[in-house]
């Protein structure tokens, strides 16, 4: 809150913000055309110690005078323009074909020559004539090959800083330099991560009474951000590992490993969820129930960060190889975690008792428990590694507010070939671009607004690129950026189409859905009035996630998936080969993706704004109300607004509705719960903190409303 009110006033008086850095849509005039700017802030002059408090006072007074310089100036300024204004309206009236119009034509000269010189257009486009536009545009691309070129040699690694990636970066950036817009650049973010080491890890069975053992795999996938380390325990099955999966289990699992099947969940979840409880270590598996066509010995990967962005600089944006003090997300595990083969999880099978209850809808061969003569040992060598990694970026100014801009952006990078992770995305993400150049610059379109399209690195390390940029420009992100749309993992599919996003957008969401129709049944998307009901919750492997939670940008995501997930998601099958088998139709759903893309596009910049919908946020606090009625008797609360801020390194996600970490809602609900169920478990300060930390995001929120967001003791 401090920040934003030191960047309001800053800018106010004409400074900069006192930020790391910023992003600027504004136009600068320095002789050149109108450009789009990413600068960093200027470095601090050094300053001569025994000189500082003379230079104070010399500061102030030249500040002083500088004020009342600019004022003056200003004044002149605005009395000139008066003037002018009055005079040509005189002349309008009085002598149109006289001196007024060579000075009217003179101003209009001086304006041509400032601003940057835009396209010839067409007196008025109506919404008919945009969506046909598109639609006849989309119509002519064969998206498959660009998919298929993407995808080109996916035997040679793409993940995040690879050369591969970086020659991507390179690519993107080039084409959008092609495209005539009105600005293309990258920037480079020094982010760490975690990779396998030298040594492997690996999965033995051990005797409980000699330690003697066999191994059972060295795993050739991995989970990055896992903690590198050794431990040896029984082996306990938890499902999928949700909250729920441990809450049904009868085997503790203190002191034990966990064994889950991928789905449901993220791996972080599944993870954290495990830590709660003191498990020391998880084991994750793909069984042939929820993936049939998966082979058996495939490996598998993913990351174990509950959270978004580099979690070695928590808050602050790599740039540069800036030095931040030695610090961690909050979202990092402090157990170690590891991918095993669908094989490697049968052999552990082997060694184990108690069927899986018929309720889990598993392999027929699972168990639950290691027999008390057999324990797992998991050793974890991963290690530590400074990447540089590269977000590219092309913008098409708007015509009447450039400095509000639409974002539409897509990974890049992928652990192993990323046909449905990454190239589907990227493919559309630049077909996309062509299309919108193609519209302003040849078909008349003019955006209201911008629209900038980015390509992110290291999203398989949990959106790394997307969040290093919000972070370093969060400032003004949240005023400059009107919505992000997200163009990840779009086709998986072609059976159900699947969206998730700000409540702010919905209505525009359900006039794209009746506008578009499925390539396949030639239906329209919106068959169900109670769509909104359905719409799912932003995943933590999201990349839109941290736009709306970390920065509060209204963002969507949307797919056409099958009634499966796809299976290959972070595994070296996930080809154009297996993803055009997989999905027969690739290129008319992709076609559609970038339709329902498109279309959002166009009203975002078009005219549209974003209405927040009081009903449906209201619904969403009476809800948790009524879920927190039924304790009513069992705490009683005081009224407290000044609860602590939650900074992003200990909860980088701080929507309350949206979020995760303990300051959210259901986080709190969960807690107060443990009253009854565990009351040694129930921490009443922590309570207390976390139901004045959401009293305090409310009374924000209802300021933020009343158009005053200074007076925290606001009466309404």
């Amino acid at each position: 809150m401090m920040d934003q009110a030191r960047s309001a006033f800053s800018n106010l008086f004409g400074g900069e913000p006192l930020s790391y850095s910023r992003f600027s849509l504004t136009r600068q005039v320095d002789g050149d055309n109108s450009r789009v700017e990413m600068k960093l802030a200027a470095d601090e002059e050094e300053i001569d110690n025994n000189m500082r408090g003379n230079r104070a006072h010399t500061a102030k007074r030249k500040r002083l005078n500088g004020l009342i310089c600019c004022g003056t100036i200003a004044l002149i300024i605005f009395f000139l323009i008066g003037f002018l204004i009055g005079y040509l309206g005189y002349c309008k009236r009085v002598e149109p074909k006289t001196e007024c119009e060579k000075t009217e034509s003179a101003a209009i000269e001086t304006e041509e020559e400032v601003e940057e010189k835009l396209p010839e257009v067409s007196p008025q486009l109506f919404w008919s004539d945009l969506k046909a536009m598109l639609s006849k545009k989309l119509n002519t691309i064969e998206f498959t090959n660009t998919i298929r070129q993407l995808n080109e040699n996916s035997y040679v690694p793409r993940e995040a800083g690879s050369q591969k990636d970086t020659n991507l970066a390179f690519y993107i950036e080039d084409k959008f330099r092609k495209l005539q817009f009105s600005k293309a650049w990258h920037n480079e973010h020094f982010v760490k991560i975690q990779v396998k080491g030298s040594d492997p890890n690996s999965v033995t069975l051990t005797n409980v009474k000699d330690g003697a053992g066999f191994l059972v795999e060295n795993p050739q996938g991995y989970v990055a951000y896992s903690k590198a380390t050794t431990v040896t325990g029984k082996l306990v099955h938890a499902n999928f590992g949700t909250k729920q999966d441990f809450e049904a289990l009868n085997t503790p699992v203190n002191g034990s490993l966990v064994l889950v099947r991928a789905g449901k969940i993220t791996f972080a979840e599944k993870v954290a969820n495990a830590e709660s409880l003191n498990a020391i270590g998880v084991l994750i598996y793909m069984d042939s129930t929820k993936f049939p066509v998966v082979n058996a010995d495939l490996p598998v990967f993913g990351h174990a960060h509950l959270g978004t962005g580099d979690p070695y600089t928590p808050g602050f944006p790599s740039f540069n190889h800036t030095q931040f003090p030695p610090s961690q997300s909050s979202g990092l595990p402090n157990i170690p975690v590891q991918t095993i083969s669908r094989t490697a999880a049968e052999k552990l099978f082997e060694n184990m008792e108690g069927d899986c209850p018929s309720s889990w809808k598993t392999d027929a061969l699972c168990k639950l428990v290691t027999t008390q003569n057999r324990n797992v040992k998991l050793v974890v060598n991963n290690v530590q590694k400074e990447i540089r990694i590269l977000n590219t970026f092309g913008v098409i100014k708007g015509f009447e507010e450039p400095g509000q801009y639409i974002i539409v952006g897509a990974q890049r990078d992928a652990w192993g070939p990323g046909a449905a992770k990454s190239s589907v995305g990227t493919a559309l993400l630049l077909e996309l671009a062509q299309t919108f150049s193609d519209l302003v610059f040849q078909g008349g379109f003019k955006p209201r607004r911008s629209i900038v399209f980015a390509s992110w690195s290291a999203g398989d390390f949990g959106a790394v690129g997307a969040t290093e940029w919000l972070e370093g420009y969060l400032s003004s992100l949240h005023i400059k950026a009107f919505t992000y749309i997200n163009l990840d993992k779009a086709v998986l599919g072609s059976s159900n189409f699947k969206v998730s996003a700000s409540p702010l957008l919905y209505s525009l969401i359900e006039k794209t859905m009746q506008d578009v129709k499925h390539p396949v049944t030639g239906l329209s998307l919106y068959r169900d009035s109670n769509w909104m009901n359905k719409v799912e919750k932003f995943s933590l492997d999201d990349a839109a996630l941290p736009f709306l939670a970390y920065s509060g940008i209204p963002a969507v995501s949307f797919c056409f998936c099958g009634d499966l997930d796809y299976p290959y998601l972070g595994t070296t099958q996930d080809t154009y080969e297996v993803l055009n088998q997989e999905v027969p139709q690739l290129n008319k759903m992709a076609r559609a993706a970038a339709e329902v893309a498109g279309q959002l596009i166009i009203k975002l910049t078009h005219n549209a704004e974003l209405n927040l919908n009081y009903e449906m946020y209201n619904e969403k606090m009476l809800s948790f109300v009524r879920d927190m009625n039924q304790f009513k008797t069992d705490v009683k609360v005081e009224y407290n607004l000044l609860s602590p801020y939650v900074s992003p390194k200990d909860a980088p996600f701080r929507h309350i509705f949206w979020g995760s970490g303990s300051h959210t809602l259901p986080a709190l609900l969960e807690h107060i719960k443990l009253r009854r169920k565990d009351s040694n478990a129930f921490n009443e300060t922590l309570f207390r903190n976390q139901l004045a930390l959401a009293t305090w995001t409310i009374q924000e929120a209802a300021n933020a409303i009343s158009g005053d967001i200074w007076d925290i003791d606001n009466e309404f």
